[in-house]
């Protein structure tokens, strides 16, 4: 299972209650944070999420609403006595930036902390039973999304044909892991013939801040949900072009193209107050579109 918690779904500037970005992401009970705008542990408390259970953190990139939060959460678990070690993944130079930040306070840390430098797209992070990729966006600056994928889970028994073949219980955990059986008069019972295939993982596709680009649609295609900034409403669309951002209706055709499930839509302009013709417009094009909404959990 992953849930998305909403922590920040507003751009650049703090407006109306809303925050810069920042997402929570629990996959089969791993804890990740993608990006960590202002105010992100601030809302982390406001919504009772346990700082200490976050293990990896992934920085899109480096414009200060999407990561001038970090070093005041390193800091904070510092303080806190936090033990386990943590990851953080972003573009160069964010491990120096932020180096120099606890270099420059005197800032020891009781944990390890490891900085893993993005430099391409590609498989990012392994994880007992997820992965993590991640893709470039055509942002003003080098700029990363990223896909958070369930590895596929076991095969499952087909108990009427093993029964048919007399295979053993003692055999059915390796059944499940695909191993084909062989009887004891040495006859090959294929996995295929007594399981059924796997079910799908889910997915879910982190998109960042990007300008309206099909180049992304490979990498999220058929996901079960992705998120994509819509900074402005549909008739901004030159201004959205100019400053490398998307409209409402440019995610929704990135969703509609990718043939996702469902489109969460947030980065907004601290321009808009209300957020409605966001939701409103998309639907125009992609009828499964939510605004992503701080505070709330969204189930993929």
């Amino acid at each position: 299972m992953i849930a998305v918690t909403i922590l920040g779904n507003n751009s650049a500037v703090p407006a109306f209650d809303r925050h810069p970005t920042s997402q929570l992401i629990t996959i089969n009970g791993t804890t990740i944070l993608v990006d960590c705008g202002e105010g992100t542990q601030i809302q982390m408390m406001r919504y009772k999420i346990r700082r200490a259970k976050i293990s990896h953190i992934f920085i899109s990139h480096l414009h200060g609403d999407h990561y001038f939060g970090l070093v005041g959460l390193i800091s904070s678990l510092g303080l806190l006595n936090h033990l386990q070690e943590l990851h953080v993944f972003g573009p160069s130079p964010l491990q120096e930036i932020i180096e120099l930040q606890l270099k420059l306070s005197n800032t020891i840390l009781p944990f390890q902390l490891y900085f893993h430098t993005i430099v391409k797209e590609g498989l990012l992070l392994v994880g007992s039973n997820y992965e993590v990729s991640c893709f470039n966006t055509n942002h003003r600056i080098e700029c990363y999304g990223f896909v958070f994928c369930e590895k596929k889970k076991n095969r499952k028994l087909n108990l009427e044909k093993i029964k048919e073949f007399e295979i053993p219980t003692s055999f059915y955990k390796k059944l499940e892991e695909g191993i084909d059986y062989t009887t004891k008069d040495n006859r090959l019972i294929k996995n295929s013939d007594v399981t059924f295939p796997p079910t799908k993982g889910k997915t879910y596709a982190y998109c960042a801040d990007t300008k309206y680009d099909e180049a992304i649609i490979p990498f999220v295609h058929g996901a079960d949900m992705i998120y994509h900034e819509t900074t402005y409403l549909d008739n901004l669309k030159e201004r959205a072009e100019l400053r490398f951002h998307s409209t409402s209706k440019q995610a929704a055709w990135i969703a509609k193209k990718a043939c996702v499930k469902k489109l969460l839509i947030g980065h907004f302009s601290s321009k808009y107050a209300e957020l409605d013709e966001f939701e409103k417009e998309c639907k125009e094009v992609f009828e499964n579109t939510a605004i992503a909404q701080e505070g709330v959990s969204y189930y993929v």
